[in-house]
């Protein structure tokens, strides 16, 4: 189905209000907003956040920018504390206790931090038992609420408080997990990668298979850090653009197990544009460092290839 952006912002009501006090810059914001106009009018929907960057800034007692129900939980279980309510949820429908046409839906934002690090064990299990809910992870890439410190998201070489670049370890010597893999191993009926800001239609789209499709889905979006990236306020949408141009975060989704890859940049950027304009990588840069760019590029084509790859091999049947 197609979508035209402007008729879906203008026709309806934001449920992620203004008013929050995210950092000017930090694209999860557009991520939370875009993900809820997603739901259909007359839906209602009970958000679970983990503790973080969006819970902080956005659910300050006794002020909220959340219009419909928000829980917040612990860094480490927001998956496994909205699917106790969507289980509750089930067993009073059951019962009659509630309205035969209510129709709520059950969706879980979380960082990096509390998803592919602290929450993992608790997303694990909510997606294994199958529960009817999304999981959205704002990735940006570090655990940015507490100091920036690494967290399994944070690419390769990266500069963070727990991993600064010296002369002797240059920034982080691991690479990021593919957290989005992970979730297909747990044979989902839906997982999808996108971004927030930069491409709304996606991430529109992807927001609705994932709360419409029964049973548990997973989303993984890029959500850019200026504190922890180190880019100015304004090129939030031109820092999106080149990850997705240079394939550092391509846009795919796995419905039953089959990959579809949403966009192939026909000029494929090399990754130097992605790294340059952020501050974290800028010691990749300097003389006799351009074997850190090298092997960047390497693991991105790598696993661009391997994307590709899957893509073909589960679409032959």
């Amino acid at each position: 189905m197609a979508y035209n952006v402007k008729e879906i912002c203008a026709d309806k009501p934001s449920r992620f209000t203004a008013g929050h006090r995210m950092c000017a810059g930090c694209g999860a914001p557009p991520v939370a907003r875009m993900v809820l106009r997603a739901l259909k009018e007359g839906d209602s929907a009970v958000i679970c956040g983990a503790t973080g960057c969006m819970e902080v800034s956005t659910f300050i007692y006794p002020y909220t920018a959340w219009t419909d129900s928000f829980i917040h939980t612990a860094f480490e279980n927001a998956a496994s504390t909205l699917s106790g309510v969507e289980a509750a949820y089930k067993s009073l429908k059951k019962q009659g206790k509630l309205p035969e046409n209510q129709n709520t839906k059950f969706i879980a934002f979380g960082g990096d931090g509390g998803t592919y690090d602290i929450g993992l064990q608790s997303l694990s299990g909510a997606m294994e038992r199958g529960h009817d809910m999304v999981y959205v992870c704002y990735d940006n890439g570090a655990y940015m609420n507490t100091g920036i410190q690494r967290s399994s998201a944070t690419p390769k070489f990266a500069d963070t408080t727990t991993t600064p670049a010296g002369s002797v370890i240059p920034g982080k010597m691991q690479s990021r997990k593919d957290l989005a893999k992970i979730m297909v191993g747990h044979h989902l009926p839906y997982v999808a990668q996108s971004i927030g800001i930069n491409n709304f239609k996606d991430l529109y789209e992807k927001a609705e298979k994932a709360i419409y499709t029964e049973g548990p889905c997973f989303l993984n979006v890029l959500a850019p850090c200026p504190r922890g990236w180190g880019y100015a306020t304004e090129d939030l949408m031109q820092i999106n653009k080149l990850a997705v141009e240079t394939c550092y975060w391509p846009l795919y989704e796995v419905i039953d197990g089959k990959y579809v890859i949403n966009y192939k940049p026909k000029n494929r950027l090399p990754i130097e544009e992605f790294l340059r304009p952020q501050k974290r990588f800028k010691h990749m840069f300097k003389p006799g460092n351009e074997w850190m760019i090298q092997e960047f590029q390497k693991e991105v084509d790598s696993r661009w290839q391997e994307l590709l790859d899957l893509e073909e091999i589960t679409n032959k049947e």
